[in-house]
């Protein structure tokens, strides 16, 4: 999971404070807007780009630094470098000629620093109420009402491959484009070659190779190979087409433009699904992931993101799905841990609209590839679930032909319920087609 800036090592459950860029977030009331004119009009920005003009729709935002701002078509909004009497402009423009919905702050995203003690308590957390509930013999929410959840990684599959039955499924994601916005992908990775893999960078001076690890990780989960050079199988849909689109920086740094930069060439290029570990522990819903939710949908684009890594169960802090995953428009991802019960640093629901969980994912101890030379690691989060949830959509895709809203409709009519709250585990466990 990716965390807001100013939220420190995570688990604390309480909202940050938003840190931000200085520019702005501007969304239009369609996509047929024309944007340059509004912003020319409105507020005297002339030196507009557009993702429109360049390659597979990928806006290169090291080409657009000196512009005044970067329109992306697909999703009608535009990040704008303005000041303050511009940016009240653009705001007043909504009222006179309703072509502005609104503008905010461009918020700025950070991976969590430390955040083992985090899992550590979720460890304990879920190992002691596995051990309370054999001692009573209570079902521990398998589903089979008989035995206790308990999955181990085997010679041949990851845990979560199984707790999925993606091990199972006839479907392998073939001839579906799957698109992980995150720190980029090792396109050096033994496990990969061959596969049809488009990788771009909308992180401004850095190339789309991931020079951190954890988007390597989180597109092992999602379209990882069948069969891996060494070790079990760790990936979901395998034959998917993936799009590596490198939101965060090396340093697991990133802003509100790359992030709307990297979903907007995934729409326009057709993506069933588009995966993104990262947010903010801002509690209020932020109105651009609102807005490309929806719009993604409607051009049949599925975005799966992380619920949040904020709460301490254990302390009994159960913290809230921070931003993007509280938009409507996003399904939210909890984690799970091997005894299918919520690991202790996994987000519940907030009460706003579009604050609620949706599904949940495997999201302990997940083993998954990372950049050379280490090849795979094993991490734990709310970022291993939502690649798990994004690869099964995929395979969902593939088996019905569904996309946006029926996808979405699909993957929770389907999903496993499990025996615990909604507001922390949404429909249940994901589960592949059978």
């Amino acid at each position: 999971m990716i965390e807001a800036a100013s939220s420190g090592s995570g688990g604390s459950g309480t909202a940050a404070e938003a840190e931000t860029t200085g520019r702005y977030i501007v969304i239009f009331a369609g996509t047929d807007t024309d944007a340059s004119a509004v912003l020319s009009s409105a507020a005297g920005l002339s030196n507009v780009a557009s993702s429109r003009d360049f390659r597979n729709r990928g806006a290169d935002l090291s080409e657009t630094r000196d512009a005044d701002a970067t329109v992306f078509a697909s999703l009608g909004m535009a990040v704008v470098s303005a000041n303050a009497e511009q940016a009240a402009a653009l705001q007043a423009s909504s009222g006179s000629q309703g072509k502005v919905i609104s503008v905010v702050p461009e918020l700025v995203h950070r991976v969590l620093t430390d955040s083992s003690s985090v899992y550590a308590h979720g460890y304990r957390d879920g190992v002691a109420d596995l051990t309370a509930r054999l001692d009573s013999g209570a079902d521990t929410g398998n589903g089979s009402g008989d035995r206790p959840a308990n999955f181990e990684d085997s010679a041949t599959a990851t845990w979560g491959l199984q707790a999925t039955r993606a091990t199972s499924s006839p479907q392998s994601g073939k001839g579906i484009k799957v698109a992980v916005l995150d720190t980029g992908f090792d396109a050096s990775h033994p496990d990969f070659a061959g596969r049809n893999v488009t990788a771009e960078s909308f992180t401004p001076g850095e190339s789309a190779q991931d020079g951190h690890g954890h988007g390597t990780h989180c597109i092992g989960t999602a379209c990882g190979p069948r069969s891996p050079s060494t070790g079990p199988r760790y990936g979901v849909a395998y034959e998917a087409d993936i799009f590596a689109g490198k939101v965060l920086g090396n340093a697991g740094s990133g802003n509100d433009g790359g992030i709307l930069a990297g979903i907007d060439w995934a729409v326009s290029n057709d993506c069933a699904v588009i995966s993104m570990s990262l947010g903010a522990d801002v509690a209020q819903v932020h109105p651009p992931y609102t807005a490309a939710g929806r719009r993604a949908l409607q051009q049949g684009s599925l975005i799966v993101a992380a619920a949040g890594n904020n709460a301490e169960r254990d302390a009994g802090n159960f913290g809230f799905v921070g931003t993007p995953a509280n938009s409507p428009f996003i399904i939210a991802t909890a984690a799970l841990n091997q005894q299918l019960k919520l690991a202790g640093f996994s987000a519940r629901s907030a009460p706003a609209r579009g604050g609620q969980v949706d599904v949940a994912g495997p999201g302990f101890e997940v083993y998954s590839s990372w950049p050379m030379p280490e090849r795979y690691k094993t991490i734990s989060g709310t970022s291993m679930a939502t690649p798990h949830a994004a690869g099964i959509a995929a395979l969902w895709a593939g088996a019905t032909g569904h996309r946006g809203l029926e996808l979405w409709a699909t993957i929770v009519q389907e999903a496993q319920r499990l025996h615990a709250p909604s507001v922390d585990v949404g429909a249940g466990l994901v589960l592949a087609p059978q």
